[in-house]
């Protein structure tokens, strides 16, 4: 595996945001995906990930559920105020549309991707994804550096530490619920993350309109490697999938919901009885669309391995070896979205099955 040591891209980059302002009928080649990982764009249909009322009187039991059966849900009454959530939004919306000149003072490397960006893993001639994105830290507060969150829009900063404040709280609340629901008291999980000491940030992700949507992908499967990934998404376009069996099911977000996913941190501490599920993103011609991704991360250096207490009750065998969640996502980081290849599980498709709905 070739390390991020060196601190530089393989090539140079480009801002697909250009290359779609740039008004290009066919795109690089280098962003073609392989005939048998391109979507389909013309399969619907009415199925779509849970959703679940966190005031409701089944949540507990619904999200347990989801957890083991999906690993993907959306929260509604979730206790984060719309009107920040759209706020959030607004603010990235504005930052990707400043003059690329602002954008490219915050340009990152692959020393820690934070910042500006249009690329994940360092492999070179790697195919690309059909996107640019801005990555920045928020826990533990040592690593957040105000320097590195965009100064333009002017709102930006105070709406994103507010942001960020109420999704922290939120996911602690989900984590107490998952440990629950795992026959464990409910500071078990959060304690294997470090307790009050954990990981927290963002990745803001911006797909342009392509002009050969059938041909790329916005991001590639894959699971995220992290604990807990809450997703809020563009409320107007469609574009995230998650594969269920055989099938990739387009996600149909609800008003003002967060899309919450399992991490494989969280499938390891439970020993695979939460799963974290692929996921891909479809880009359209017609509209560009942006999503807030906050990951809520184990402690980078704490080990990490199957629950013992769960192992001992259910007298069964761990599934994974311990390791920290820096070794963890070093393969990421370097390879790029992979499917669930560096949990060493298959996910490669079968092109005769593969299915889009």
């Amino acid at each position: 595996m070739k390390s991020t040591q060196d601190y530089h891209w393989p090539e140079p980059i480009v801002r697909v945001q250009s290359l779609s302002d740039s008004g290009i009928c066919t795109i690089p080649t280098k962003y073609v995906k392989p005939l048998n990982d391109r979507p389909c764009l013309s399969h619907f249909s009415d199925v779509n990930i849970p959703t679940i009322d966190l005031e409701g009187i089944n949540n507990f039991k619904e999200i347990s559920e989801a957890c083991r059966d999906w690993g993907f849900f959306q929260v509604v009454n979730h206790g984060v105020p719309p009107e920040l959530m759209d706020e959030a939004r607004q603010v990235w919306r504005e930052f990707f549309h400043q003059p690329m000149d602002v954008k490219q003072s915050y340009g990152n490397t692959p020393k820690t991707y934070e910042g500006y960006g249009s690329r994940l893993g360092v492999e070179k001639d790697a195919i690309l994804d059909w996107s640019d994105y801005y990555f920045l830290h928020y826990l533990p507060g040592y690593l957040k550096d105000y320097n590195k969150w965009p100064a333009l829009p002017s709102s930006l900063r105070e709406v994103m530490e507010e942001y960020s404040k109420q999704v922290v709280n939120f996911g602690g609340r989900l984590m107490k619920i998952l440990s629950e629901n795992l026959g464990l008291k409910e500071d078990v999980l959060q304690n294997a993350f470090g307790g009050e000491d954990i990981g927290a940030c963002l990745r803001v992700n911006f797909y342009p309109k392509c002009p050969q949507p059938d041909l790329t992908l916005g991001l590639s499967p894959h699971s995220d490697p992290g604990g807990m990934t809450i997703l809020l998404p563009d409320q107007h376009v469609a574009g995230l999938q998650v594969r269920r069996n055989a099938n990739w099911i387009t996600v149909k977000p609800a008003s003002h919901a967060f899309i919450v996913n399992i991490g494989d941190q969280i499938q390891i501490l439970s020993n695979a009885i939460y799963k974290s599920v692929e996921h891909r993103v479809m880009v359209n011609s017609t509209e560009e669309r942006i999503s807030l991704a906050f990951f809520y991360n184990p402690k980078s250096d704490l080990m990490i391995e199957p629950v013992k207490e769960l192992l001992t009750t259910h007298n069964i065998s761990p599934l994974y070896p311990p390791r920290t969640f820096d070794q963890y996502r070093l393969y990421i980081r370097t390879k790029g979205p992979q499917g669930k290849s560096q949990l060493g599980e298959s996910n490669k498709s079968n092109p005769q099955h593969d299915k889009c709905n």
